[in-house]
């Protein structure tokens, strides 16, 4: 097992498969880092292997002219929404819930990043799409999909 950064921790050997799900990559918080993030990759796996992402694609269409917070998720037990800084590409998603009485609050930087901008980055480290799907079930990607898996393959 291996504990560090993965845009730059090493461990010997290659991979046919690396991945991260659940919006991952956007823990990294600039660009330069999800390049690097898209290199180390590239370095640990064999020729024709796969490294795959999961991640929300940003619904910035769904805010008003001039807003920048969005909520996704208002009920009695969570209240959480994301606060957008649309030019640095960046949000804090805030969360809010009331846990025996006390309420308990969480907040975290993260950077969006667009499928194009993805494809790019996985380019520069020698890697090429070979498929993207709108969910695990393979449905199709499309301009109304709220997220992706997407699969790169490096060059052989």
């Amino acid at each position: 097992m291996t504990i560090g950064d993965f845009t730059t921790a090493k461990v010997s050997g290659t991979f046919g498969l690396a991945y991260l799900v659940r919006n991952t990559i956007m823990n990294v918080t600039t660009q330069d880092g999800q390049v690097e993030c898209f290199r180390n990759v590239a370095a640990h796996l064999e020729p024709g292997g796969c490294f795959v992402i999961e991640v929300i694609v940003p619904e910035l269409q769904r805010l008003p002219p001039g807003e920048n917070v969005r909520a996704f998720s208002v009920t009695p037990q969570h209240l959480g929404f994301d606060e957008f800084d649309v030019a640095a590409q960046g949000l804090i998603s805030h969360h809010y819930w009331v846990v025996n009485g006390e309420l308990e609050t969480f907040s975290a930087p993260f950077r969006y990043v667009w499928p194009a901008e993805l494809d790019l980055m996985a380019r520069l480290a020698g890697m090429t799409l070979r498929e993207r799907w709108s969910d695990w079930k393979r449905e199709p990607f499309t301009s109304d999909s709220r997220s992706h898996i997407s699969v790169w393959q490096k060059s052989p």
